[in-house]
């Protein structure tokens, strides 16, 4: 069956990296939830898509030059009320801890596109601290994060490939660079899927899911090609065309 994922905590309905969309996503009917990290310069880790606070916040900077003070005091730009600050991955880890749906931690760069030294072992020891790793499945478009991530813990990780590396090595090329990384599963741009694309990757042994699926249409083609998983911006929209789905097939 398969899953969905609210990314970002659902950034086209709750806005993005929000307390509100991650509070709103534990409640829903989805199987994961999708975020990023960063660490600021004393140690903290920030729940936070960009490595800088310029796009999404009242402030500027990036992450990891301001100490934990200076980004709690941002105030992330959205519609909704309550609390509007960037989130401690372990205010994350409470929000969701009576709830059933798994983590999906992307580990990010900074903002030269450079992994963050030692940080992968960092956001190991807090998920674990706070009984989340067990439920948690690990991503990166970097393979230096790949083998960062398989060096510090053995859960699942996947390699987020972009259009531009699919492109540059083409399907066959990604997967046989997979395999010999030792990567289990693979995800690529819904726009960029494919059904050959998909057969390909679990006749070499790989998970293959799919990211940006925002779209009622995108969200139909990651359900019919019947991909592992897929990230939306909208997960109330991809469980109500999912629950569809299900009853159209139960009917019949």
């Amino acid at each position: 069956m398969t899953r969905i994922a609210s990314h970002r905590g659902g950034t086209l309905e709750f806005g993005d990296s929000t307390f509100a969309g991650f509070a709103a996503t534990a409640a829903m009917a989805v199987d994961e939830v999708e975020f990023d990290l960063h660490p600021s310069a004393d140690g903290r880790i920030f729940v936070h898509h960009d490595a800088t606070l310029d796009r999404t916040t009242d402030r500027s900077g990036a992450i990891a030059d301001l100490n934990a003070a200076a980004v709690r005091a941002a105030i992330v730009d959205h519609a909704g009320s309550g609390f509007r600050h960037p989130l401690y991955v372990e205010e994350l880890c409470a929000i969701f801890a009576d709830s059933p749906v798994a983590f999906r931690c992307e580990i990010k760069p900074g903002q030269h596109g450079q992994p963050y030294a030692g940080f992968v072992p960092a956001v190991v020891a807090v998920l674990a601290e706070h009984q989340r790793l067990t439920t948690t499945t690990f991503s990166s478009f970097l393979l230096d994060t790949m083998r960062d991530i398989a060096a510090a813990t053995d859960r699942p990780a996947l390699w987020l490939v972009s259009p531009a590396v699919l492109t540059q090595l083409g399907a066959r090329g990604v997967i046989d660079l997979a395999r010999l990384r030792g990567i289990a599963e693979i995800g690529v741009h819904i726009d960029c899927a494919d059904a050959g694309m998909k057969m390909m990757a679990e006749e070499n042994g790989l998970a293959f899911g799919c990211w940006a699926a925002h779209t009622a249409s995108q969200i139909g083609k990651a359900l019919d090609l019947g991909v592992k998983v897929f990230t939306t911006d909208r997960p109330s929209l991809a469980v109500a065309i999912r629950d569809r789905v299900r009853a159209e097939e139960t009917s019949l």
